[in-house]
């Protein structure tokens, strides 16, 4: 898979070196605290997968210009602010394998941190007029919020429906990665309809992304998040909302029991997703994933063709393939 990003980052390589500079520069802060807080942040970057989005729609779309810097960086600071939350609100002393903030530095920092890159990431788009950046990446923000709060109120009562699931799905999940798209093709000079059109590929793109992360509580411990997280989180995800939608009502309420009072018990997870294997989630979900997977890809081929385009391509099936 390393060998997959090394192929899908070749058009943008440069892009790529020049916008961790870039990045580095937008994070400073007189604050010695606040300095050694943002290296820290920089040092324990993933994959890189939003920045890659941005230049991607960008080249596809005609320009990487200064504004598709800008644009990544506005999306990586209002993320990483949004992050640096979660963790506070969660109680999680790790973020992919590093301590979180919150943990080195306690709550009071970790969350005047998350409002310092938030205004960060609004300075820097105010400073140089990008409004439409900022319009695209603040309604991204705002639905983030909004399906995060969907999900925590229907937690409660364990009653998602498919529908509503895809709703905060689309709210959690999707609109980061459409405002990705949205924002490298506004950053290129494209007009309104082509920007929509890029921000709703993204959004199927999304959709996909979050199902295979779904797929994942359901399959080895060694590859992806450790098996039934999910469950002991009380999450409700596809699989196992089609395998209740499939089940008697007694055994519908026996899954909901254990969801609710024992899913602190591995044995008892392994209920549940034995039950929704037997249920054919798994293949409901996957089958999901890869519809969404060909819509975007069909959105991708009305695009001319470029070594862009094949990266976008190429990352595309990335978020259908990957084993994290």
């Amino acid at each position: 898979m390393d060998n997959m990003i090394q192929e899908i980052q070749a058009p943008i390589k440069y892009e790529m070196g020049n916008f961790e500079k870039k990045f580095r520069e937008f994070m400073k802060s007189r604050v010695l605290l606040l300095d050694k807080i943002m290296g820290f942040i920089v040092k324990r970057k993933g994959k890189q997968l939003r920045p890659m989005f941005v230049f991607l729609t960008a080249g596809v779309n005609g320009a990487i210009t200064e504004a598709t810097y800008r644009g990544a960086a506005l999306i990586e600071l209002l993320h990483t602010a949004t992050l640096v939350h979660d963790d506070v609100v969660d109680a999680s002393n790790f973020r992919r394998g590093f301590f979180s903030i919150n943990a080195l530095w306690k709550n009071k920092v970790a969350v005047l941190v998350g409002d310092y890159l938030l205004a960060r990431g609004l300075l820097l788009s105010v400073e140089h007029g990008d409004f439409d950046l900022l319009k695209i990446v603040s309604q991204a923000v705002r639905e983030m919020s909004e399906g995060e709060l969907l999900q925590i109120e229907k937690a409660r009562h364990l009653d998602i429906t498919e529908d509503i699931y895809f709703d905060i799905i689309r709210q959690k999940t999707a609109s980061l990665i459409s405002s990705c798209c949205a924002v490298g093709t506004s950053s290129a000079g494209s007009g309104p309809e082509t920007v929509e059109k890029m921000r709703l590929f993204g959004e199927k793109v999304g959709i996909a992304f979050q199902i295979k992360d779904d797929l994942f509580d359901y399959g080895n411990a060694e590859i992806g998040k450790p098996v039934g997280i999910d469950i002991k989180e009380k999450k409700m995800t596809l699989p196992l909302i089609y395998a209740l939608q499939q089940a008697s009502w007694m055994e519908k309420r026996s899954i909901i029991y254990i969801i609710k009072n024992q899913s602190d018990k591995p044995k008892k997870v392994g209920e549940v997703i034995a039950f929704v294997k037997e249920s054919g989630g798994i293949e409901y979900a996957t089958q999901a994933m890869q519809r969404y997977y060909e819509e975007a890809k069909s959105i991708l081929c009305t695009f001319p063709e470029s070594p862009y385009k094949n990266s976008l391509s190429l990352l595309l099936r990335y978020t259908i393939e990957r084993e994290l």
